[in-house]
């Protein structure tokens, strides 16, 4: 790789990570919180089990996310790769010295280096994998506008939420396979690497990793598909094996959860009545709706849909579009399409990277002709406008709870009078921003 390439793949990164960190707190959630403290029993105790810190913290054992296993050891409801990547850097910083494991926030630290680090990590091979295929401009447009201009600031990067291990896995599997020379057997092992970890961290992304892995073999072949292959189902192997043995079903504790949709968001069952009405709301409900929120995205779409009425469309962006289509598919069948408590879009970002080389392309479209430049540009200015609004404000906009909870009132997705969006322009930003840069992130007291 060029000299410039690792100079501006470095400079990206470092920009990305500084404003993902800017709000300088973790922006939490109860589904992504076991993975945090996962990650510090495995530093302190080396330990998969979560008994000591539900012993400490005996609310934690009334959330969803935290769950008992067969022998009644509380265990993460949601999977381990988060809480397992993001024991690399707790050890990193236990081992120095740097971080007081013991500190009050430390685990909360811990878990926005760690997300915030891999989505622009995750950013920047997209920016890798455009740029054999477009100018470096084009390249650096699209990643910013992935980067900054949708919820991959305001909600992936600021907490253990599983998007993060999708968003990096998806963006190794870019960056190894979307190619125009031949792949190696060292391409194909880091893509199936990729893949394997956006599944085992995320199981519902299954649908799309499946066809990415069908993309991998109509290229290379059955023969020379057999050693990725080989990876991404040890993963999965090793995923059904850890379910079944701590669970009790393949599926792990996420039956469980499912269980309690009646109670705590107010459908009948984890699949959609209506999913046509669920999949237009996850592109236009005044506070879930991917264009309402990231209207650079609009860019991708159009361009999506302009390749394939040209009939332009390569083989490589055929399985792009559909693994895209697939996901978004099984997300409108969703009951809970809304993704609970979070602000703008959530489900969809998971889509974003399979969309990216459409972006690509719309924004060289949009290149050539001046007003169309100026509108792309005018989206990409709101797109990021939105997001630094969400990762400053949210959650202290309150629009999830008040007045009424939105999982179990879901006409309030369709309020457009007092949408999210609206709320957060009005409200303050929230006062736990930069409290990962005071002495309770890295030391405790001494009594």
């Amino acid at each position: 790789m060029p000299a410039r390439h690792i100079r501006r793949s470095i400079i990206l990164f470092v920009v990305l990570f500084a404003a993902y960190n800017a709000n300088g707190r973790e922006s939490g959630a109860t589904d992504s919180q076991a993975a945090k403290y996962l990650a510090r029993e495995l530093v302190l105790n080396h330990t998969l089990d979560l008994n000591a810190t539900v012993a400490a913290q005996p609310l934690l054992g009334e959330r969803a996310a935290f769950a008992q296993d067969l022998q009644g050891t509380w265990r993460p409801a949601y999977g381990i790769v988060p809480g397992l990547i993001a024991a690399i850097p707790g050890t990193i910083l236990h081992v120095t010295g740097l971080v007081d494991l013991g500190a009050p926030l430390a685990p909360n630290l811990i878990a926005a280096f760690t997300a915030s680090a891999m989505t622009a990590g995750a950013v920047v091979l997209v920016f890798l994998a455009v740029r054999r295929h477009h100018p470096d401009h084009i390249a650096l447009v699209t990643a910013c506008a992935l980067g900054l201009g949708t919820n991959y600031w305001a909600i992936v990067s600021q907490t253990l939420w599983q998007h993060e291990c999708v968003a990096l896995g998806l963006g190794l599997a870019l960056w190894s396979w979307w190619r125009p020379d031949s792949l190696t057997t060292r391409h194909l092992i880091i893509g199936a690497a990729g893949l394997a970890l956006a599944g085992s961290a995320r199981m519902q992304v299954a649908p799309m990793v499946a066809v990415l892995t069908l993309w991998i073999i109509s290229r290379v072949g059955w023969r020379r598909s057999l050693v990725p292959l080989g990876v991404i189902g040890l993963a999965a192997g090793a995923e059904v094996w850890r379910n079944l043995s701590w669970f009790g079903h393949v599926l792990g504790a996420t039956t469980r959860t499912e269980s309690l949709h009646p109670l705590l968001h107010n459908v009948p069952g984890p699949l959609a009545e209506s999913p046509v009405w669920n999949a237009l709301g996850l592109l236009m409900s005044p506070s879930r709706g991917i264009f309402i929120y990231s209207p650079v995205v609009l860019i991708a779409v159009m361009a999506l849909i302009v390749v394939f009425a040209q009939r332009r469309a390569t083989r490589d962006l055929r399985w792009f579009a559909l693994a895209a289509g697939v996901q978004f598919v099984v997300y409108s069948c969703y009951a809970v399409w809304w993704a609970g408590h979070t602000f703008g879009p959530r489900y969809l970002m998971d889509i974003l990277i399979p969309l990216a080389p459409f972006g690509a392309i719309g924004a060289s479209m949009a290149a050539r002709v001046r007003p169309a430049r100026w509108a792309g540009r005018l989206l990409l200015a709101v797109s990021i406008a939105i997001s630094c609004l969400g990762a400053f404000v949210y959650p202290h906009d309150r629009w999830n709870t008040d007045p009424l909870n939105v999982d179990q009132y879901h006409e309030r997705l369709w309020d457009w009078r007092n949408s999210q969006l609206s709320r957060a322009l009005r409200a303050r930003p929230s006062p736990q921003n930069f409290n990962l840069f005071t002495r309770a992130a890295v030391r405790r007291d001494r009594l």
